[in-house]
């Protein structure tokens, strides 16, 4: 078994995706080619915005979000600890400095009641995650943006597909970002992300920024970087976008049939009411995690940490005084099973038995 199929789901679109990567390389355009400019009003469209912005990573995407937005030595911005290290790395690459937020217990999400307590005369921008497929709570932490004149980014590198309250993540504060990573929800065969907003000024400082700062060719008002999304990822992301509607609610429909079967033995994942997930990970938490893992792995059904530290406890940060507590109990407890559109009822079932059967012994 797999912990994300890619392979299963390469076999179902390879015409598809073949026949866009035949393309690109018949046409020669590898760098900015015609695909790109489709992605882009594609991706724009499905989301609900004015503009999207291809970008070479998702790291890429909040690097160039907030160069945008000025932020820069001095400055701070608020986040989540309960994250891959590209939030805060991000943040810490432009001389600023992350201010690491605790989570809601529930969601994992940043918890926005304990935001403004954050906000100083240096803070610049608020950068919550919406983990594992799920929308942080967006109205509260914009309002709380709102009274403090501070733009919002939302880091959807988890949660594209996602809705709340019926709005698509990526269009819910000043700039969305997300990545296309393999194993994202929508992922392509690389490297890849965007940026999505409806300023238009930001959405041309964040193109250019993203192409060495130039806004024509060899002209270069400011410093950029190198962040451009490559022609023939775009190709392989326009081949999966015409089946991600279906992958989002098959993601839905799996998450669901685990939740129903092991609500009883563990603790599964909490959704808002108003709230759409794309289950990018499927996560559990158990008091003996690593005693679930290794009886999993034994049983052949492969598992994986999202995440076993917090950031204030990496090395990079090593913020002591962080008072994270609920994010360093999840990151002590929580167990991500095997998740992908086309993962079968038989390996759900397998997965299920076997959580079940070891949940019994141990807890």
């Amino acid at each position: 078994m797999q912990f994300i199929d890619l392979q299963a789901q390469y076999r179902r679109l390879k015409e598809r995706i073949d026949t866009r990567i035949q393309r690109v390389l018949d046409h020669g355009r590898y760098i900015l080619g015609p695909e790109v400019t489709e992605l882009e009003e594609r991706l724009a469209e499905y989301v609900g915005v004015k503009y999207c912005i291809g970008v070479s990573s998702g790291t890429d995407a909040l690097l160039v979000s907030m160069m945008a937005l000025g932020v820069g030595p001095g400055d701070e911005v608020i986040t989540t600890p309960f994250t891959f290290i590209a939030t805060g790395e991000a943040i810490a690459l432009l001389g600023a400095r992350p201010v690491f937020g605790d989570i809601d217990p529930r969601t994992y999400n940043l918890d926005p009641d304990l935001i403004a307590a954050a906000v100083t005369p240096r803070t610049r921008a608020i950068v919550p995650v919406s983990l594992y497929g799920q929308c942080a709570e967006m109205d509260a932490i914009n309002a709380i943006a709102q009274r403090h004149g501070l733009p919002v980014i939302e880091d959807a590198a988890q949660s594209f597909g996602a809705t709340y309250r019926d709005r698509r993540s990526c269009a819910l504060s000043t700039i969305g970002c997300t990545s296309f990573f393999p194993a994202k929800p929508l992922g392509c065969y690389g490297d890849g992300g965007a940026c999505f907003t409806d300023d238009e000024t930001l959405a041309a400082r964040i193109r250019q920024l993203s192409v060495h700062g130039q806004d024509r060719r060899y002209y270069h008002p400011l410093i950029g970087i190198n962040g451009r999304l490559d022609t023939i990822q775009a190709a392989v992301l326009l081949a999966k976008l015409e089946v991600f509607p279906q992958e989002v609610e098959a993601r839905e429909r799996i998450g669901r049939r685990y939740t129903d079967r092991l609500a009883d033995s563990v603790q599964t994942p909490y959704i808002e009411p108003y709230n759409r997930s794309v289950y990018a990970q499927y996560t559990i938490q158990v008091p003996a995690r690593d005693a679930l893992a290794e009886q999993l792995r034994g049983a052949g059904i492969p598992t994986a940490v999202h995440y076993p530290i917090p950031l204030t406890s990496q090395p990079a940060f090593n913020d002591p005084n962080a008072r994270v507590p609920n994010a360093t109990a999840a990151a002590g407890r929580v167990l991500s099973l095997p998740m992908s559109p086309w993962l079968t009822e038989s390996d759900q079932d397998a997965v299920i038995e076997q959580v079940r059967q070891v949940a019994s012994s141990y807890f």
